[in-house]
């Protein structure tokens, strides 16, 4: 049985406004991602204790950071801004689905977009959307894995928890590094600059899980200074026009339902794609809804059951 499409709700089913396609053209286009992105990577691993903790002290007044449930939860123990943003949590403070076949969110942040691959193509927002085979860097053979599938987008706010968890138990078979722009991923962004995530730097992560394939999109922006996976450390320390590719076929490294599979070092996007027939979102998997890592994303389809 097919699941019915996700509505579009709220401002999330807004076009891109004149205003702000005119704010995002100024804001966005000219600014040199890169260099801007490298200079924060530099501000928040500085260890001056008078600069790193006036900067938590800001961004947790802020953003009204909940630090009560950090497993340090005093900030000013934090030997920097990054070390304090990708904090851990304290255990239990993200419960994660337990039941059989039940699909666990992988982040906290909230619902961008989710629901069918369309003719080869994902939706971004009113007006917009983008090449599957683009967004996993041209690559066909990925391509045909999910075509027809269905794939949830997940924004993360600056106050959000960053690390990236797995939505099912999952071997890792191949990563790919696809250089790009560093655009914002906020969701006005979303609505204006076409291709967003497809053109974005991002890094796709391939497991088989009892879903069948699983991608893991985790999508760089704008002073996001590095991507890591806890596999490979630090991917992009210094971001590069050169792709690259890591296959990891004959090595065993396989995750469980719920384990950290990366981090962000400064917020941003991450999508996850599944097979044709092989999962069914959850009803409260909708545009604009907030969503806790570890929550139900939705359900695997059995491959007896796949039409």
């Amino acid at each position: 049985m097919e699941t019915p499409k996700l509505p579009i709700s709220g401002e999330q089913a807004a076009s891109c406004s004149f205003a702000d396609h005119v704010k995002t053209l100024v804001t966005q286009y000219p600014m040199p991602h890169h260099w801007l992105t490298q200079f924060m990577y530099t501000l928040t691993r500085c260890r001056k204790v008078w600069w790193k903790n006036w900067q938590m002290r800001w961004f947790i007044e802020k953003y009204q950071v909940d630090m009560s449930i950090a497993l340090e939860s005093n900030p000013l123990a934090y030997p920097d801004f990054n070390t304090f943003f990708t904090r851990a949590l304290k255990p239990g403070a993200r419960p994660v689905v337990g039941g059989a076949g039940e699909i666990a969110c992988p982040v906290d942040g909230a619902i961008s977009q989710a629901g069918d691959i369309v003719d080869g193509r994902i939706f971004q927002a009113k007006g917009r959307d983008y090449s599957l085979e683009t967004l996993l860097g041209g690559a066909s053979a990925r391509t045909a894995l999910f075509t027809g599938g269905r794939f949830a987008t997940i924004y993360l706010s600056p106050r959000d928890y960053h690390r990236i968890h797995m939505p099912l138990t999952g071997r890792l078979r191949e990563m790919a590094y696809i250089p790009g722009r560093l655009f914002s991923v906020n969701p006005r962004t979303a609505r204006c600059v076409p291709s967003l995530f497809a053109r974005n730097e991002r890094l796709v992560a391939m497991f088989d899980t009892e879903a069948g394939p699983m991608a893991m999109i985790l999508v760089g922006a704008m002073f996001v200074a590095g991507i890591e996976t806890v596999w490979e450390g630090l991917v992009n320390p210094h971001p590069s026009a050169t792709p690259r590719d890591w296959d990891y076929r004959d090595t065993n490294i396989t995750l469980e339902r719920g384990a950290e599979m990366g981090r962000f070092n400064m917020g941003s996007t991450v999508i996850v794609l599944f097979g044709k027939d092989r999962s069914d979102l959850d009803r409260a998997i909708q545009p604009g809804a907030p969503v806790r890592m570890g929550q139900l994303l939705g359900r695997v389809r059995p491959a007896s059951n796949a039409t």
